[in-house]
């Protein structure tokens, strides 16, 4: 396979996946399967989102590869293992066919678990990136910009670090308007990488709200969110303007991952039209 932004010229969608709590992939396998004649790249597939366990992130990416025959991104945590498990985990991925990956800092272990977990923190995210980069995989980072305390240009210089570690292409976190899409073009069109625009669809005011409210990195305008309290199709209106933002990472951006919240990827369809 080649790097999947070899083209310049070409838009490319990626779709977020969160593997199943379980051992059992089927369904969830059934649920890609079905999204065959639809627009788009690559699956991006995270690994213990909010510190909760799911199956391995790696072996459901490598069952997405051979179930849908698309090139499925795997998602790296240097919060889960230590260099040593990591160095092993990026050598079995290139041996399973998974060439991308992107290295994460991951979601911190919540502190009043039920089942307290360690976080393990073996590696910085840069070493993680160099690690993987020196491993044969291409590898990609993620733009946190902060909302909640204007961080978008900090955040922005700890990119400049990751490109100098061996990034080569940058997600962000999802984005709700058009004046925060500027502003993270304005500040990483320096960074000469291609960056992905992240989408999560809304699908109810109280899913807004509890984006905004619950979810570090994610604001969703107040203006959007009194939007979906109105609305009397909450889904049919998170699907809009879901299509304008994808819409508008076309105009800004090199690509866009659209994250279907609760493996909701029936909306799907209407979005990537």
């Amino acid at each position: 396979m080649s790097f999947l932004f070899s083209n310049k010229n070409e838009f490319i969608i990626t779709i977020e996946v969160v593997p199943p709590k379980g051992n059992d992939a089927g369904p969830l396998l059934e649920k890609l399967q079905s999204l065959a004649g639809l627009n788009f790249h690559a699956f991006s597939t995270a690994s213990n989102p909010v510190a909760k366990p799911r199956m391995s992130a790696m072996v459901f990416a490598h069952l997405i590869q051979k179930a849908t025959g698309r090139r499925s991104i795997l998602h790296f945590t240097i919060r889960d293992h230590n260099r040593l498990g990591l160095q092993s985990e990026l050598w079995g991925a290139k041996a399973l066919g998974i060439d991308t990956i992107i290295a994460v800092t991951g979601d911190p272990s919540a502190a009043h678990a039920e089942e307290k977990t360690s976080t393990v923190g073996d590696l910085n995210v840069y070493d993680l990136i160099s690690l993987g980069r020196d491993s044969g995989l291409v590898t990609g980072a993620v733009l946190d910009f902060r909302p909640e305390v204007n961080g978008l240009d900090y955040e922005a210089g700890r990119l400049e670090k990751k490109v100098e570690a061996g990034c080569r292409f940058i997600v962000t976190q999802p984005v709700y308007d058009e004046i925060t899409a500027q502003n993270i073009h304005r500040a990483t069109k320096h960074l000469n990488v291609p960056v992905v625009m992240g989408i999560l669809p809304l699908l109810s005011y109280k899913h807004a709200v509890f984006l905004h409210d619950k979810v570090a990195g994610i604001a969703v305008p107040e203006h959007l969110r009194k939007e979906m309290e109105t609305a009397q199709d909450p889904i049919t209106a998170g699907i809009n303007q879901a299509r304008q933002m994808l819409a508008l990472a076309k105009s800004l951006f090199s690509g866009a991952c659209v994250m279907p919240p609760f493996d909701r990827f029936d909306i799907l369809k209407e979005i990537l039209v």
